[in-house]
Parts: C-alpha cells; structure tokens; sequence
C-alpha cells in the first residue's frame, strides 16, 4: 500500500511540475509583441514599451529552446530586455534598432507568419525596423519624423 501511495504521490508531483512548466508553442506571438513595442514607440508610450518588451522576453523565455538558435534568443533577450528595463523614451528608441536586427534575423530563419513583413529604414537614424503594413510610422522618432524611412524589403 505504501507503494502505491508514493508511486501516487510521485506522479502526482511529476504531472504538476510538467503542468506548471508552460511552453508556448505558437511563436507568432513573439512578432505580435514585437509590432506592439514598435506602435508604443512610435506613439511615444515608454511605459507600454516597457509592458510589451517584457512580456516578449517572458514569452520568449517560454518558448522551446530548440526552436530558436540560441545566439539569436540571447541577443533577442538581451535587447528586449534592454527596452524593459528603462522607462525613458530615447534609450527604448536605441535598443530598438538592434532589437530589430534581431527580430529580422529570426524571420529569416524561422517562420513566424503566413503575412508578409516589411523591413522599412530610417536614413536619419541608420536602422532598421520591421512593419505588418507597407505605411511608414517611424518608432525611431515617433511624431517629430512619423513618416520618415522607406520600406527596403519584404520577408515572406
């Protein structure tokens, strides 16, 4: 009986750790929070910058380790993080740029959406940033340069 009972209580402990431990499975929510961080910021609200990079880096976090080369989820963490941990608007802006190297790095590589991604460029800043939609809304600079840049590409 005891037997039972611990072979019981030993699966009943194994199926809740493994229930606790969620692993998202759909990636595409990284390119979502990855398009609210970017309308934050051209709209010029840190503080929901700052909500939707940290809820990209817990997703991220949540997400299978093999699914994502780990020098990109590094680098994506560590921007993302970056945009995170600050509230000023200008140094979110900055992160932004490498952020979104990052970001174009996985589409390259992994398949994030059946919808088309355009990289679009700022001159003015030298970067680049990715969109759901060919309408120039540059985060770099938000209202002062709203519709300054160009789409480059497109990530299909």
């Amino acid at each position: 009986m005891k037997k039972i009972m611990i072979m019981v209580a030993l699966f009943s402990t194994t199926f809740a750790q493994h229930a606790s431990a969620k692993i998202v499975t759909d990636k595409s929510q990284l390119l979502d929070l990855y398009y609210n961080i970017k309308d934050a910021l051209v709209t010029g609200n840190s503080n929901e910058a700052t909500a939707k990079a940290a809820a990209f880096v817990t997703t991220l976090q949540a997400i299978d380790e093999k699914a994502i080369s780990s020098d990109n989820r590094n680098a994506l963490l560590k921007y993302a993080g970056l945009i995170a941990a600050t509230k000023e608007l200008q140094h979110q802006r900055e992160h932004f740029a490498d952020f979104s190297t990052s970001m174009a790095t996985l589409l390259k590589a992994v398949k994030l959406t059946d919808k088309p991604v355009y990289q679009a460029y700022c001159p003015m800043k030298k970067a680049y940033w990715l969109s759901n939609t060919k309408e120039i809304k540059n985060p770099y600079y938000g209202s002062a340069m709203l519709t300054c840049g160009k789409v480059t590409d497109t990530i299909q």
